[in-house]
């Protein structure tokens, strides 16, 4: 080794704070356990600290009932001498779609004055189109931009195609240049050949970002450092390994052995280390067996993200038994695809799409929203071209774009600034509602009712006892369930000595001051609400009083012209009203499940008899919500 390379300074960027949680227990960190250890995470002298973006804008609304703009804040003031990262999705910003240049400009405007110092910005096909804009907002409020390239394997991707990649991201404005590999598929040879070939070619900071999925990447980020990276990305140790990334301490450790200069104190990091060991407990809900290394991924290519996300969303399909058949039904969708590299958004797509084939058990028969938008172009070019049949008959004759697809996006900003008026108390609200209007609005109309949990008493929340569930919002029961020991969602209940198998599979709208909810009892969907419930079960384990439980009013299906419900989640379009005239496939319904929008399609032609829901209906599996006669 040379004796450049033993004074050489390595910085590094801790990702516990944001990539380390979401890779592991599918983002679900509360901003009070990421605030707990600042003191001393603060005071160590990492390059950066990866805090924001990725998936957590979408899980503090969704799931964990925080304002994102306001964890950043807090963020930004506990973490006063660090710079701050974040993870942008190009022209998806945060979500799950491209939004228009105006929002682009707005959101990493707002970013910036609330505390993000640097910007990791990809796009989820390698289109350098999608990035151009965000690059350009991030320059002009002069903070630092990291271009990064999203490694992947496949038949079109190789070396060479990633240094054009390099050389495009410093022509563009690029302060330094990331090697993202969400996967772990980056062996240690191939990163020692690309940091090399890139060095040569490109004159910027190399930063290396790796997964331990496989079990691949504390070794190549060694091979990196070695070829001539700069800066690398690693989880202190408690939250590292598996789907997370190399751990921390082990690393620093190894290249100031070898020489390196790396100012971090072990001992420091040890005490890092012992408080997030001790967090980590309080999230084992939310983990799953698919975290741990595991050297399928070299076949899969499932990222560590990903496959935190997919347990997640099988698991609330009550389907975490077909975990393998959608993890080997991924890469044959991928290759559909066109080969994206699997990271969000692409990532969600292809994982969505590869579930609901398995669940569905026909390919392509229930598609989302975002994979028809994405056949037809509306997230970029695909590596590779993607399959001719499965375009045809998602699409039909539609025709699909080449253009770059916010070229054909409106402003966004103004007009959505009337329909989310009432709830605005500063523009982030303005630009949470325009990321994700449904779930925004909930979570508005939570905060406004008092029901968010940072408005319940802490003794209530850290108890569980005291705390009321009609306190708490429909999204957070469940979290509520996982997190303060409430009452089970499964229990059996005795009749004349025989035993019931009561499961709650969800909730229904509310209606007459009465909130529905529907209970499976021995595999038969029926519907109750609370007052109903106490008549039905005076307590759990105890004999039913009264088995007079009204039947669901959404009927099970029985008819041809019967439209369905494949899975559970939330209605958020209805295309059709009483008596339209409808064809067989064409989509009636759209529903929400698993973040990603689901087309729901009529199996037969006809006329639109009965409508059983409405927008904002939260639906259980098997239930009819059309009938076309």
């Amino acid at each position: 080794m040379s004796e450049q390379n033993y004074i050489r300074k390595i910085g590094v960027t801790e990702v516990v704070l944001r990539d380390a949680h979401q890779s592991l227990f599918a983002t679900r960190m509360k901003t009070p356990d990421i605030l707990g250890i600042a003191p001393v995470l603060d005071s160590l002298g990492f390059w950066s600290l990866e805090v924001w973006g990725g998936a957590t804008f979408d899980t503090c609304l969704r799931f964990l009932k925080e304002d994102p703009w306001e964890r950043l804040k807090k963020i930004r003031k506990a973490y006063k001498h660090s710079r701050l990262q974040m993870l942008l999705r190009g022209q998806s910003l945060v979500g799950y779609r491209h939004y228009a240049d105006d929002v682009v400009e707005k959101f990493i405007n707002l970013s910036i004055d609330n505390g993000i110092d640097v910007f990791r910005i990809f796009d989820s096909l390698n289109d350098l189109r999608n990035i151009e804009k965000a690059i350009k907002v991030v320059k002009k409020r002069k903070k630092m931009v990291e271009g990064a390239i999203s490694y992947t394997t496949s038949p079109v991707h190789t070396n060479e195609l990633f240094v054009k990649m390099a050389v495009r991201l410093a022509e563009i404005g690029s302060d330094v240049i990331c090697i993202k590999d969400m996967a772990g598929l980056l062996s240690p040879m191939n990163a020692y050949e690309l940091v090399s070939m890139i060095k040569k070619d490109v004159n910027l900071p190399l930063h290396i970002h790796s997964h331990s999925t496989s079990g691949f990447a504390s070794m190549a980020l060694l091979k990196a450092v070695e070829a001539g990276a700069d800066i690398i990305d690693t989880a202190i140790s408690s939250m590292a390994c598996g789907t997370s990334h190399p751990p921390t301490e082990p690393m620093v450790f190894a290249l100031s052995e070898m020489g390196y200069d790396i100012d971090l104190d072990i001992e420091k990091l040890k005490e890092v280390a012992d408080y997030f060991r001790e967090v980590r407990k309080k999230y084992a809900a939310f983990e799953s067996e698919y975290t741990s290394i595991n050297a399928d991924i070299l076949v899969t290519q499932v990222p560590g993200g990903m496959m935190s996300n997919l347990a997640s969303q099988l698991k609330e399909q009550n389907a975490l038994d077909k975990m393998d058949e959608v993890l080997y039904e991924v890469p044959q969708v991928r290759e559909d695809f066109g080969y994206p590299p699997l990271v969000t958004p692409s990532s969600q797509i292809v994982g969505t799409q590869a579930t609901l084939n398995v669940l569905i058990g026909e390919k392509y028969k229930v598609i989302t929203s975002e994979t028809r938008n994405y056949l037809k172009g509306y997230y970029g070019q695909p590596p590779a071209p993607v399959n001719d049949e499965v375009r045809k008959k998602v699409l039909g004759d539609e025709e699909y774009i080449t253009v770059r697809p916010a070229d054909l996006l409106e402003p966004e900003v103004e007009q959505n600034r009337e329909k989310a008026k009432e709830y605005l108390t500063g523009e982030e609200d303005l630009i949470t509602y325009v990321l994700f209007p449904q779930i925004a609005v909930e979570f508005f109309k939570d905060r406004k009712e008092g029901k968010l949990p940072d408005q319940i008493k802490n003794e209530e929340m850290q108890s569980g006892t005291g705390l009321k569930m009609e306190n708490l919002s429909e999204s957070l029961k469940t979290e509520a369930e996982n997190n303060y020991g409430l009452a089970p969602s499964e229990f059996i209940i005795t009749v004349h000595g025989e035993n019931y198998k009561i499961k709650i599979a969800g909730a229904g709208h509310k209606s007459d001051q009465k909130r529905p909810f529907f209970l499976n009892v021995d595999g038969v969907l029926e519907e109750v609400t609370i007052e109903s419930l106490m008549e039905v079960v005076p307590s759990y384990g105890g004999e039913i009083a009264n088995k007079n439980i009204a039947k669901s009013k959404r009927p099970l299906p029985k008819r041809d012209g019967d439209v369905n419900a494949p899975m559970p989640g939330k209605v958020t379009k209805v295309l059709v009203k009483k008596g339209d005239s409808v064809k067989s496939g064409d989509t009636v319904v759209i529903v929400e499940a698993m973040k990603m929008e689901n087309e729901i399609h009529t199996p037969v032609d006809g006329v639109v008899k009965e409508i059983y829901v409405k927008e904002g209906d939260t639906i259980n599996p098997d239930e009819t919500l059309i009938y076309v006669e």
